[in-house]
């Protein structure tokens, strides 16, 4: 191996939380298999839990792993006391990267120098030290709120309320959870310092409070609550002050989403009695269909952090994976490259890079966490604590 220059970089072991991130990429690599668009990249001199990290952080972010000959760049170093990284363009010979990064556990080592690969190869920033929050059951039909690394390693119980507690959002480049928790009885809305360890109720009105997503600035949060009847969408601010009522259907509302101009919010009504996507001001205005043109009911949406494409889920012989401009316009089921068979799923999430998402897919009685690449359509389930995960959250 050639000698090349090396910066050290001293990591300090702490929770990360991502911040927004560029637009998707255009990776112009197309395998000639499956048709999809991947790079193909060699990884050598590493082993056991480094190479592991490194070719799953790499594999869900738009790479393949290749023997070195077929390889358009070449990843080479070395694991001791710290981790010694190289990046080189096998068909140039250019040397890209070269750093020595210290300071972590290997883990964090490894997602630290492979985010820097993805960086330096498409001009995005990579996903592999972001974190999850999610929903895990527990023994007698309960359920905790959990966060972890966005590989499902590092995961760590967040509430210990012995009963259902759900639907995790994350306050945007904060360490703050909001979820629901039957704690006190009924289903309230809390915030969670996690620094601290803090929580208040921020919605304890009588009836349903759910579903609370904040705006990308943290300033606001929308929700469901059911205080003047059947579940309506509502938005305030963090704290719960200053409520406003922004649908008055008879039917109910779900699932609000935010664009990233914190401008508007998606959510599903059944005001049609069909699940359907619709938008509406966050100031307060009239309600708007998307329209799919995919059939069923449509529920879960979330905006990406671009603001270019809502992924969300139908209910077609069991739920499938989709997509829809923000705009409105022809969906998408994603499907699986090859075969073209429906990807089945629930509660996507979307990562800060406009392209990953988490979601929940169902094996047997259980439910697991899953990353796809929504350009390569490459599917990778995250490691599983014990019993069934759901309702995963994505920090941003």
């Amino acid at each position: 191996m050639l000698f090349r220059p090396l910066v050290v970089v001293t990591l300090l072991f702490s929770l990360l939380v991502p911040r927004s991130r560029a637009a998707e990429p255009e990776i112009d690599v197309v395998h000639p298999q499956t048709g999809v668009r991947l790079v193909p990249i060699a990884l050598e001199g590493f082993t056991g839990e480094v190479f592991g990290t490194l070719k799953f952080d790499l594999e869900i972010q738009s790479f393949e792993i290749t023997p070195p000959d077929k390889a358009q760049y070449l990843v080479s170093g070395t694991y001791g006391s710290s981790l010694v990284g190289y990046l080189q363009d096998r068909i140039s010979k250019a040397s890209l990267l070269a750093k020595e990064y210290t300071g972590g556990s290997p883990r964090l080592l490894a997602h630290t120098f492979a985010d820097e690969i993805v960086e330096k190869l498409t001009g995005q920033a990579g996903v592999a030290r972001t974190r999850i929050a999610f929903k895990a059951e527990t023994p007698g039909h309960n359920s905790e709120i959990y966060i972890a690394d966005y590989d499902g390693y590092n995961a760590q119980a967040v509430t210990r309320d012995n009963t259902i507690s759900r639907d995790p959002a994350w306050l945007p480049g904060r360490r703050v959870l909001y979820y629901t928790s039957y704690k006190s009885g009924n289903p309230f809305i809390y915030s969670h310092d996690l620094q601290s360890g803090a929580r208040k109720v921020v919605a304890g009105f009588s009836g349903l409070n759910t579903g609370a997503a904040l705006s990308p600035d943290g300033r606001r949060m929308a929700m469901i609550l059911s205080k003047a009847g059947s579940p309506d969408l509502y938005v305030a601010d963090a704290d719960g002050g200053n409520l406003k009522r922004l649908t008055t259907t008879k039917e109910d509302e779900s699932s609000p989403c935010w664009s990233p101009d914190g401008q508007t919010i998606c959510f599903v009504s059944r005001m049609r009695g069909m699940a359907e996507l619709y938008r509406i001001p966050a100031a307060g205005g009239s309600m708007e269909m998307i329209r799919t043109g995919i059939p069923g009911n449509l529920t879960e949406p979330d905006w990406s952090p671009d603001g270019k494409t809502i992924v969300f889920t139908a209910q077609s012989g069991g739920f499938v994976l989709c997509t829809v401009p923000a705009g409105g316009g022809a969906g998408t089921i994603l499907r699986r490259p090859g075969s073209g068979e429906a990807i089945r799923g629930e509660d996507p999430s979307w990562a800060p890079n406009s392209r990953t998402v988490i979601f929940t897919r169902r094996v047997g009685d259980r439910r697991v966490l899953s990353l796809l690449d929504v350009i390569t359509k490459q599917v990778k389930d995250v490691r599983q604590i014990s019993g069934s995960c759901s309702q995963p959250a994505w920090a941003k």
